[in-house]
């Protein structure tokens, strides 16, 4: 019989498939993270050094070239650099799971062919490994934030609760595109595109206030537009967390993660005929 087949879709078996797999998730992120800059001669410093250089980059484009200033702060090139590298940040983070999500499996066809493996585990692993990268980011940042504004706000203890919606969605996404990916496989190509435009019509390289009110109602409808504005609320701008949007925004992050899953739980029976 398949050993993939026939696999539950209860939230309460992935948990147990989770804790029990434990030790191979922390194996296969440290595997991730250490493979991704391997035979390079930094290692993992480039982790470090990235995404200062496209933060220098970015920061030069839209505050020297476009003279792009963010409202409520001082208008300084420092700050909108802060502030920028801040969203980027999150985005990077969610959209790690969608960038390689569509290749997961082809890209390990030895576990669907010829291991009994745990395959839903795999974006939990892609997961991991970006947020071991949010976690360097998120070092880099703080030392600039020490250096020229001080001691950080208070608020930046909540941080890990703001994240938490964000990574719901980019896991049901992951797993969602893990198993399109296997039937489907321009899938990758398509999804490079809408990432980049994501990108661009999230509130990264500037605020929603920005933008004239017709295009800030639909701004709202953009999922990560809360997340992005509350990381950089907690990070930056000192503000409390909004309770009722981000219930809102954890609910549904959770029925997105849950059926992502169920769709990878529901397909997975039919990887082993098509990889």
């Amino acid at each position: 019989m398949n050993p993939h087949a026939r696999k539950s879709i209860s939230p309460l078996e992935l948990v147990r498939s989770l804790f029990a797999h434990r030790a191979l998730i922390r194996g296969l992120i440290k595997r991730e993270v250490i493979g991704r800059y391997r035979g390079s001669f930094m290692g993992l410093l480039w982790s470090f050094f990235t995404p200062i250089l496209m933060l220098g980059v970015y920061t030069l484009v839209f505050s020297v070239v476009f003279k792009a200033r963010w409202d409520g702060g001082v208008g300084s090139k420092t700050e909108f650099a802060m502030i920028l590298f801040a969203g980027l940040m999150a985005f990077n983070l969610f959209s790690e799971g969608l960038n390689k999500g569509p290749t997961l499996i082809l890209g390990n066809a030895n576990y669907v062919k010829k291991v009994l493996f745990p395959l839903e585990i795999l974006p939990v692993v892609v997961l991991g490994s970006a947020f071991f990268h949010f976690l360097i980011s998120f070092a880099a940042w703080l030392i600039f934030y020490f250096v020229f504004f001080g001691i950080p706000h208070a608020t930046l203890f909540q941080l890990p609760l703001v994240l938490i919606p964000l990574m719901l969605l980019s896991l049901g996404l992951s797993w969602f595109l893990a198993s399109l990916g296997v039937f489907l496989r321009d899938i990758g190509q398509i999804i490079g595109v809408l990432t980049m435009v994501l990108m661009y019509v999230s509130p990264i390289f500037y605020p929603v206030a920005a933008l004239p009110p017709q295009y800030q109602k639909f701004m709202a409808l953009n999922p990560l537009t809360f997340s992005i504005e509350q990381v950089r609320n907690s990070m930056f701008f000192g503000k409390p967390l909004e309770w009722m949007p981000w219930l809102l925004q954890l609910g549904l992050g959770l029925l997105v993660a849950w059926l992502g899953y169920a769709w990878f739980q529901k397909t997975r029976k039919g990887f082993a005929d098509v990889v």
